[in-house]
Parts: C-alpha cells; sequence; structure tokens
C-alpha cells in the first residue's frame, strides 16, 4: 500500500509517511516532518542533473532508503519514491520518540530535552545509529533492520518551504509536510501554510 503510493504519488506519499514509525529494533520513533524531492523541476533534488554514484540509490525501488552524508559530519535518511529508473525521495526529517528514548538519548548527549532528540534529519539519523551502511535498505521490509511501519493517516498537514536550500535551489516550492497535531516536535515549528 505504501510502497504503491511512493511508486505512483510522491506528495501523496510524502503525507502519507507522516504518522507512520520508524523502527530499528528496541528503537520507536513517529514521523512528524518530511520534505520531498523530486528529480524533474527539483533543483533542491540530488538527482537534478542526472545520476552519479552518490545518488543512484535515488534512482532505486520505491521504498528503499538513500542515506547521503553531508555538511562533513552529518548522515541523512531518505525514502526512494517513484518507479525505478525514476528518481524522487523523502527526506525523513523529525520524530517524535515512542520506544528507546536512553539510547537516544545517550547517542544526542547535548539535547536539553526529549524535542530535541530527533528534531531534524541529521539528529534523527544520530539518534537511530545511521550511517551509510543503511543506504538502499528495503524499509518497507518489516524484517529490515531499520524499518517504516504504517500508521494512521494524520488529521491535518501543514506546508511550507523546504529547509536550507540555497536561493533559486526549489527554496520556495512548499514541500516540507509537517503533522499538525505533533508540530511541536519538527524541527522548526511554525509552519504557516495549512492545506
Amino acid at each position: 500500500m505504501l510502497r504503491d503510493l511512493l511508486e505512483t504519488d510522491l506528495h501523496g506519499a510524502a503525507r502519507r509517511l507522516l504518522g507512520c514509525d520508524l523502527v530499528r529494533g528496541e528503537l520507536r520513533a513517529r514521523i512528524v516532518e518530511v520534505e520531498a524531492y523530486d528529480a524533474i523541476g527539483d533543483p533542491g533534488c540530488h538527482a537534478y542533473r542526472g545520476r552519479t554514484p552518490r545518488n543512484a540509490p535515488m534512482f532505486g525501488p520505491p521504498g528503499q532508503a538513500y542515506v547521503y552524508f553531508t555538511y562533513g559530519n552529518h548522515w541523512m535518511l531518505n525514502v526512494v519514491a517513484y518507479p525505478e529508473g525514476q528518481a524522487g525521495a523523502i527526506l525523513v526529517r523529525a520524530a517524535r520518540p515512542l520506544s528507546g528514548a536512553e539510547v537516544f538519548r545517550s547517542r544526542r548527549p547535548k539535547s536539553r530535552q526529549d524535542r530535541d532528540l530527533l528534531s531534524g534529519p541529521g539528529k534523527l539519523a544520530a539518534a537511530f545509529g545511521l550511517d551509510g551502511t543503511f543506504n538502499q535498505m528495503d524499509l518497507l521490509n518489516p524484517t529490515s533492520e531499520l524499518a517504516i511501519e504504517l500508521g494512521e493517516p494524520v488529521r491535518e498537514v501543514l506546508t511550507g518551504v523546504r529547509i536550507g536550500l540555497a536561493p533559486g535551489k526549489g527554496d520556495d516550492l512548499p514541500w516540507r509536510y509537517v503533522d499538525a497535531d505533533e508540530e511541536s516536535w519538527a524541527s522548526r515549528p511554525r509552519i504557516t501554510r495549512s492545506d
């Protein structure tokens, strides 16, 4: 069901990921914020200029992980979208801890409160202990070390522009999605637009 949506509807799948659980062993968190990236017409997307060794997983099957290293110190988790051969992905930006908070805290010792543990894509990857070995893992296979479990659809989705893009590089596209009921757990609350 989620895999079919990922294959056919990038933005619908991004909204549907909200409320799903990200699971690794005892660690579990509810996804509250995502961003969509599309190789066609989106200069903010890693695959905008075509396939490279780094972005090759984005051209893989829907539901696999695209995990990359950025800014010299952060891993980022994305869920691949679109049919194999066409590139798109959904960045998992933030989540609310459900279980394993002690482990999250041990991996993110500078967090002052639990709301800081997973409130950004680099923080989330660090708290879950993710690195490049998770790249191309099937996130929709329940036996994978890292998996996404379908949750209830959220009541309301807030939309806004994506974070951290340079001017003219897709910074104006409203492709950031946040669960309105969980906005305080997002990386940057106070989204102004709502669908």
